[in-house]
């Protein structure tokens, strides 16, 4: 079904299609046309899709229709004319250093609130993920790949950077030397390779992805609500690299709340501990 607190029409600019069903939203990228290439309207439609979401959906599957998952940006970002209605890249040249970085900062709100731990976000990912939509998988706690997938980070062969969230995980997932040959080279990495480099959870076939996507979200969704929320919280704490103190400090307090919760919840008699 539909999800009706959030702007259709905001959604429908952006190219993005949003149904939840329960416990779990799908964001499915449609405008199979231009491979799902992105604009400043997709990303407006992020981020109220993440804005607007309700508590009790647990799983975000984010999803390409047609024969990718994204092909990064819509090329006319790169030229000086307007994008139905949005200035391109160019025109950040023209302006003072914070409006500029002010404005980039809007965009990475799209791809940010899908690391909230509040949340499991997987990306089901075929065909090509270039540049933002690589970025946009990366933002994704989990990704099962398509076995014709292709995961590329082109933005510095084109002069730019990575600038949607991207760095972070890929340094994360696969060690510095190898993201700088990724990012440096802007080669295609296939999803064999993807698996075996830390960038893929699974690889399926290609025909099997939405199954294979399905069968991950049911079993996500067995892990109590506060129990996978903590665990989420203390994983990317842990992966940013804090002092073992503070991390087993983390660990104490977020088991704490866990007791708590399981222990009100034995009181009511429904055992749950959500």
């Amino acid at each position: 079904m539909p999800a009706p607190a959030i702007d259709a029409g905001a959604l429908a600019r952006g190219g993005i299609e949003l149904t939840v069903e329960g416990e779990r939203a799908t964001i499915t990228l449609n405008r199979p046309d231009v491979l799902n290439a992105q604009t400043p309207s997709t990303w407006r439609a992020l981020r109220a899709v993440g804005d607007g979401l309700d508590p009790s959906v647990r799983v975000v599957v984010v999803r390409g229709a047609g024969r990718s998952f994204s092909a990064g940006l819509d090329r006319r970002m790169f030229t000086g004319e307007d994008v139905e209605g949005d200035a391109g890249l160019v025109s950040l040249a023209a302006l003072a250093d914070g409006d500029a970085k002010a404005r980039i900062a809007g965009f990475q709100e799209a791809f940010t609130w899908l690391t909230d731990p509040a949340r499991i976000t997987v990306a089901a990912v075929h065909g090509h993920a270039i540049g933002a939509g690589f970025q946009l998988a990366l933002a994704c706690d989990l990704r099962i790949l398509a076995e014709d997938a292709q995961l590329t980070m082109a933005e510095t062969t084109l002069g730019l950077v990575p600038d949607l969230g991207g760095t972070l995980p890929l340094v994360r997932h696969v060690g510095y030397p190898r993201a700088v040959e990724i990012c440096l080279t802007g080669r295609r990495v296939p999803a064999d390779e993807a698996l075996r480099i830390g960038l893929a959870n699974a690889v399926v076939p290609a025909g099997e992805l939405d199954a294979a996507t399905d069968a991950l979200v049911k079993q996500l969704l067995k892990a109590p609500a506060g129990a996978a929320t903590e665990t989420l919280a203390l994983l990317a704490s842990a992966a940013s690299g804090p002092t073992l103190e503070a991390q087993l400090e983390a660990e104490r307090a977020a088991q704490v709340r866990r007791i708590a919760a399981l222990a009100a919840a034995n009181a009511a008699g429904n055992g749950s501990g959500q």
